[in-house]
């Protein structure tokens, strides 16, 4: 396997959603009509979508089946509910799994008066099927890696201060995120909304001069 640190930029995400009705939506991998046989994943990440609703706006009760589904919320409050009876409002620092299993429905929303953004992550499951799972975990902290087992993955939050630095997980696949901020990442910066798909790289560190933060993946295929 090489060792690749491929960039991808903010401004080349496809857009989508439906601004008419306060949907406006950043896709990182081939989604929907924007379809791209050369960007399809990246180890077990089918998607990295960043979603804006306005308030009062929202997703309709629609299908998941076999996919990891891992949420971040980066300003404001989502209302999730699902057809497994499942209801939670999520917010900054929490982190939502829902693991779709053979088959589940849900609607998110924006039930509150401010904007929301939030980062929603799709994970291809070793073993497609069975029951849907959900979770939402509080509060999660830098040091405190979130596990999906299910797809041979590891989610690490790092909120960095200026000067600091981070040492990113050696593992066959890293995908880094910039939520705020601006990261070195070698000879590349890295700015809001910018990402790094990084395959077999070891002792690799993200760097910055202001505050950042990054949700980081590690997956092992």
């Amino acid at each position: 396997m090489y060792r690749v640190i491929d960039v991808r930029r903010s401004g080349d995400r496809y857009p989508g959603g439906e601004p008419e009705a306060g949907i406006e939506s950043l896709h990182a991998f081939s989604f929907g009509p924007h379809y791209d046989p050369d960007n399809l994943r990246f180890g077990a990440i089918l998607a990295c979508n960043e979603e804006h609703l306005a308030p009062g706006a929202g997703f309709d009760e629609h299908p998941h089946s076999h996919t990891e589904i891992i949420t971040w919320v980066v300003t404001g409050e989502l209302t999730h509910r699902d057809s497994a009876g499942h209801e939670s409002v999520v917010r900054p620092g929490d982190v939502q799994r829902l693991s779709s299993g053979g088959g589940v429905r849900h609607t998110e929303r924006n039930d509150s008066t401010e904007p929301l953004t939030f980062l929603q992550m799709w994970l291809a499951p070793i073993d497609p099927g069975g029951d849907p799972l959900y979770e939402v975990v509080h509060g999660i902290a830098d040091s405190t890696p979130y596990d999906v087992p299910a797809a041979g993955a590891m989610l690490h939050v790092r909120r960095l201060t200026g000067g600091e630095r981070t040492a990113l997980p050696v593992a066959p696949y890293v995908y880094l995120h910039v939520v705020r901020g601006e990261v070195r990442l070698g000879d590349a910066r890295l700015g809001p909304g910018d990402a790094a798909r990084i395959t077999d790289e070891a002792n690799l560190e993200a760097s910055t001069t202001e505050e950042a933060h990054l949700l980081i993946w590690e997956m092992s295929r």
